[in-house]
C-alpha cells in the first residue's frame, strides 16, 4: 500500500507526530510513504522511510496526483493549514478533486487521518 503524506508549513510538525503516533501500523503493513519534497525530508529526520517528490508550489502536489490517478497511490493524508494563503491553490484543488474521481481516502486534518489509518 502507497500512502502520500503531505503538509504546510504549519502543519509538518503536526504530520511528523501523527507519523510516529502510527509507526507500528506503517512498518506492521509494510506500508510505503510517498510525500512532497519538504514533508518527506521533515519525515525523514523522524526515521521515516519516504520517497520525495517536489515540493508542493513547485510541482509536487501534481506529481502526487499522477501517481493517485494511475492507480499507485492509495491513500492521500494532506493535512492543510486553513488559515494561510497558498499560491499554489489550483494545485492543491486539484489533488483534491483527483482523490474524489479515483474514490482514493483523503484526510484534510489528524481526525480524519487517524480514521483511516485505524481502517487498514
Amino acid at each position: 500500500m502507497e500512502i502520500a503524506i503531505i503538509a504546510h508549513d504549519g502543519k509538518k510538525a503536526e504530520m511528523v507526530q501523527f507519523l510516529n503516533e502510527h509507526k507500528e501500523v506503517l512498518l506492521r503493513k509494510n506500508i510505503k510513504l510517498i510525500s512532497t519534497g519538504t514533508t518527506g525530508s521533515k519525515a525523514e529526520k523522524a526515521g521515516f522511510v519516504v520517497t520525495r517528490f517536489l515540493s508542493g508550489p513547485i510541482g509536487g502536489d501534481a506529481q502526487i496526483a499522477a501517481r493517485v490517478a494511475e492507480g499507485k497511490c492509495n491513500m492521500v493524508l494532506f493535512f492543510r493549514d486553513p488559515h494561510e494563503k497558498h499560491p499554489h491553490e489550483p494545485d492543491i484543488i486539484m489533488l483534491l478533486r483527483i482523490c474524489d474521481v479515483h474514490n482514493v481516502p483523503l484526510a484534510t486534518n489528524p481526525a480524519t487521518a487517524d480514521l483511516l489509518m485505524r481502517a487498514i
